[in-house]
């Protein structure tokens, strides 16, 4: 038996052989062997002994079965791309050199010194420095203050000055009479007073005593609010065709931001302005423009 086994093994050996059949390891530890009937992308058809065709993909192909294949010149172009290459043939790396590198320069932390370092924060300070003359004109109107005392004083110390101005309370100049009074008290004091007066004095025990004259009445701005209610009430004489006893008695003075009115009648009286009728025509006035009111007794 052993010896018809033998002889078997011996004669498929031979048949095999003859044929061109071939043995090729496979990936997974195994092997197939016959005679390469066709090939493509995919991998290879197979003539196995037993007379069956099997397709083996490229893919299972161990490496020296590949090597072996690759001897084949029609097949060669098929195994190559799945050869790994050996130490040997693989490329030597490039060395990579690092080169130096130039850095931005980092800017300045302050806020001050970024704003005076560019043309936009240069602009944005210009612009507030302008805004800060304005503030400390239009202060200087309301406060009814020099407004060169003001915006010179904002110039030196911008936002500084204009506030402790805008805290100040408005500046109310001393009405003339008061000035006069002060000064006939003053001469009452050192006795150099004229000589006629001297002479009235001593003679007003036998003459009748002279007739008061009114005083100036002045209504400023800060003492007073001018609004539509204080105008009608106050000097309601003056309104319409002014035949009250008060305009009888005193004319009516209005002193604006731009210009002083020598008023003969109020014409009309609105939420934000009075039309005040003067010797050149009416006059329309913002009631926020009025700087005083002053009533002077005429001379009759």
């Amino acid at each position: 038996m052993r010896k018809i086994i033998f002889l078997f093994s011996l004669w498929l050996g031979i048949v095999m052989l003859a044929a061109g059949a071939e043995t090729y390891p496979l990936a997974d530890g195994g092997s197939v062997a016959g005679e390469v009937v066709k090939f493509d992308d995919n991998g290879i058809m197979i003539h196995t002994p037993e007379e069956t065709y099997t397709n083996v993909p490229w893919a299972r192909f161990s490496q020296d079965a590949l090597k072996q294949l690759s001897a084949n010149p029609k097949i060669k172009g098929f195994v190559e791309p799945f050869i790994l290459p050996t130490e040997s043939q693989r490329p030597q790396k490039a060395d990579i050199q690092v080169n130096a590198v130039s850095r931005l320069v980092q800017p300045s932390p302050s806020l001050f010194g970024g704003l005076f370092k560019s043309s936009l924060g240069l602009f944005l300070l210009l612009v507030v420095y302008g805004a800060n003359l304005f503030a400390a004109y239009e202060i200087s109107i309301v406060k009814a203050r020099s407004a060169a005392q003001v915006i010179g004083l904002s110039a030196l110390l911008p936002i500084i000055s204009p506030v402790i101005f805008l805290i100040m309370p408005m500046y109310i100049p001393k009405p003339v009479e008061e000035a006069t009074d002060g000064a006939s008290e003053a001469g009452g004091v050192s006795g150099q007073k004229p000589k006629e007066q001297q002479i009235q004095i001593g003679e007003a025990s036998w003459k009748p005593q002279e007739e008061k004259k009114p005083e100036a009445q002045i209504y400023a701005r800060g003492k007073f609010t001018f609004n539509k209610r204080f105008i009608e009430t106050r000097f309601a004489a003056y309104l319409g065709n002014a035949e009250g006893e008060q305009a009888k008695k005193f004319s009516m003075e209005v002193k604006t931001i731009k210009e002083t009115l020598a008023v003969e009648r109020i014409a009309s009286v609105g939420a934000a302005e009075v039309v005040l009728q003067t010797a050149a025509g009416p006059v329309a006035v913002a009631l926020t423009d009025i700087q005083e009111i002053k009533l002077n007794p005429k001379l009759v």
